[in-house]
């Protein structure tokens, strides 16, 4: 059993406790539902939340994936539910509030849902330029991450990412993977990544912590199968590009030091470092890589969490300071995918077109 759905067992029956006192208010908002009929509704809940996603670990298939769906639809609604009922009972307590009022606070609920769920199943292309040393030529890289194949996000998914990078491909040297590739909400099998063996231009593609849960060897496999440079924990000559790929997990893996890492750098080159998660900057940054690749905020995601992302660390977007009179870029994408559930609202599901241009 997966680290992802150990810890969906383990926090069930909280969540389980969450939605019978919000739907117990809720309904309250209409004149009350039985307390029976509210625990009923918490227990289905709880098995939905679960039963799908243990079949899923061993086969996917489509009706445990609408399944998983459904419950992550509702987890989304029922989060913005509570700033509803939290709203609507503290105006409540100074003020009556008119009954109409009360409805229009609740519809804007599905209206959010609609639109987050459209956003997160459109891709936006971005394009950044970074002036660099030590480049003889413009090199275009296509930078994506979170892309998390799953129950959700499935083979259409992959299929959408495809042709996404087929419309850009003609003007890009290769694409650069930033981990959680996939999410670990169903078994990977070898052909999953297959699609993108169409592509014209180089993949590479470092892992992520959500790609340890379904097994990482099962990840590599279907990264072979479609022809998807791995780098795990090495490098790679690209033009005038140094890469290295750092492997990221929450588990027991290994681990690269400093020193490791500077031994890698090429003072002729540009130097880039993959690795999942924007952490330690500063520390890469002086000892020589010129870009750190990054990916795993998702940006927040959704409002509110987007502003206390944005105000803790470095959340999405390129960043840039000045290290020995060099300039050094941090890429943070939002990624293409979502966690856990299908919804955007206040960030894309992009890919970014890095364009590395010499300095002037």
């Amino acid at each position: 059993m997966s680290f992802r759905t150990k810890r969906v067992i383990r926090t069930t029956p909280f969540m389980m406790i969450y939605e019978f006192f919000l739907m117990k208010y809720l309904f309250l908002l209409f004149g009350g539902l039985d307390d029976l009929y509210v625990l009923l509704l918490t227990v289905l809940f709880g098995i939905l939340n679960i039963v799908p996603m243990i079949y899923e670990e061993k086969k996917s298939r489509f009706i445990t994936r609408i399944l998983s769906e459904i419950a992550g639809i509702w987890i989304w609604m029922s989060l913005f539910f509570l700033f509803d009922i939290l709203i609507i009972y503290i105006i409540g307590a100074f003020i009556k509030i008119p009954f109409y009022l009360v409805v229009a606070f609740i519809l804007l609920v599905p209206i959010i849902t609609v639109y987050s769920y459209y956003h997160a199943h459109k891709f936006i292309v971005h394009e950044k330029t970074l002036e660099l040393d030590n480049l003889s030529e413009d090199i275009n890289i296509i930078h994506l991450s979170d892309v998390h194949y799953g129950s959700i996000r499935h083979k259409n998914h992959i299929l959408k990412l495809r042709d996404k990078i087929k419309e850009i491909e003609d003007d890009c040297d290769l694409a650069i993977i930033s981990g959680d590739l996939a999410d670990g909400s169903c078994v990977v099998e070898e052909d999953d990544f297959l699609p993108l063996k169409d592509l014209s231009i180089p993949i590479i593609f470092t892992a992520g912590n959500h790609d340890f849960y379904p097994g990482i060897e099962n990840v590599y496999a279907a990264c072979r199968k479609a022809d998807i440079r791995i780098l795990d924990n090495e490098g790679m000559d690209f033009k005038d590009l140094n890469i290295f790929g750092l492997t990221y997990s929450f588990g027991d893996i290994e681990k690269v030091s400093l020193d490791d890492l500077s031994g890698f750098i090429d003072e002729n080159k540009v130097n880039i470092l993959n690795y999942h998660v924007p952490q330690n900057w500063e520390g890469f940054s002086r000892i020589g890589f010129d870009i750190q690749l990054s990916g795993h905020t998702h940006g927040g995601q959704f409002y509110p969490v987007v502003w206390i992302g944005n105000m803790i660390m470095y959340n999405m977007g390129l960043f840039k300071r000045s290290v020995g009179r060099k300039d050094r870029y941090l890429h943070v994408t939002t990624g293409v995918g979502s966690m856990d559930y299908p919804f955007r609202w206040g960030t894309d599901a992009e890919l970014v077109i890095l364009k590395l241009r010499p300095k002037s």
